[in-house]
């Protein structure tokens, strides 16, 4: 089974991913996860016991992937990575 986050979770788990890329300087928020998941980059995989939306590891970084290179340039840092 796949496992799933809430967007707080994701945010945390994207914003490793960022944080290794950038030195630290980017990080990934819940707001901008709900974001992706209402632009479109991400489908909810679930709901949880509460009614909030769950999200698919695989999903979430997808997801990231697709927006880094904009989320880099806002801080200043040009992506060098395919």
């Amino acid at each position: 089974m796949a496992t799933l986050y809430t967007a707080t979770e994701a945010a945390a788990q994207a914003t490793q991913w960022r944080r290794l890329l950038s030195a630290g300087a980017a990080a990934v928020t819940p707001i901008t996860v709900r974001s992706w998941a209402r632009r479109g980059h991400l489908t909810p995989a679930g709901i949880n016991d509460r009614g909030h939306p769950l999200y698919a590891h695989v999903d979430v970084a997808r997801a990231e992937r697709a927006t880094r290179s904009r989320a880099l340039r806002l801080v200043g840092i040009p992506e060098t990575q395919p």
